[in-house]
């Protein structure tokens, strides 16, 4: 489909004009917009000439949100490990008490422990959110971006037919 035109594009597509086009048919249309000539995909930047501004905006929402949780979930991470390490300060002092029975200085080891296995916890579980929260960045980068384009979609394919975008 290299040589494409909009013949091709509607024969391809199974409709005999672009106006009876459905969601599936505009999905069908994205997905062939690679192969089309290179007149068809100039006619579609002709109908959207904002396409790139918008997906712009779209990127920089997504990027702006982004930022935004991750400094939240920083100054939780530090109110976190400051308690944690207010809460270690504490149990060192104790620690260095003279008058502490093996058993207390045990149980002061012991509260040591896992304060700082906590702190491996909270760690490791916020490297899983920024992991988490790229792929849905990115998620969401392209999904405004299919968005876009399907937008795109229906301003060329009502345009191709006269100017109706109405979609069935």
């Amino acid at each position: 489909m290299g040589d494409a035109n909009d013949s091709t594009v509607k024969r391809k597509l199974g409709i005999p004009s672009l106006r009876n086009r459905s969601k599936e048919k505009v999905a069908k249309l994205k997905a062939k917009l690679p192969e089309m000539a290179t007149e068809v995909q100039l006619k579609l930047v002709e109908q959207f000439p904002a396409f790139k501004d918008l997906g712009k905006a779209n990127i920089d929402a997504v990027k702006e949100a982004h930022k935004a949780t991750l400094a939240a979930n920083e100054n939780s991470q530090n109110h976190f490990y400051k308690a944690a390490q207010d809460q270690r300060d504490a149990l060192q002092a104790d620690l260095g008490r003279d008058d502490l029975s093996e058993a207390q200085r045990e149980s002061l080891h012991d509260h040591f422990e896992r304060n700082v296995g906590r702190v491996y916890e909270k760690d490791s579980e916020s490297k899983l959110f920024h992991g988490v929260a790229m792929k849905l960045v990115a998620a969401t980068g392209v999904t405004g971006l299919m968005l876009s384009l399907a937008f795109v979609g229906g301003k060329l394919a009502g345009a191709s037919d006269g100017g109706s975008e109405e979609s069935q």
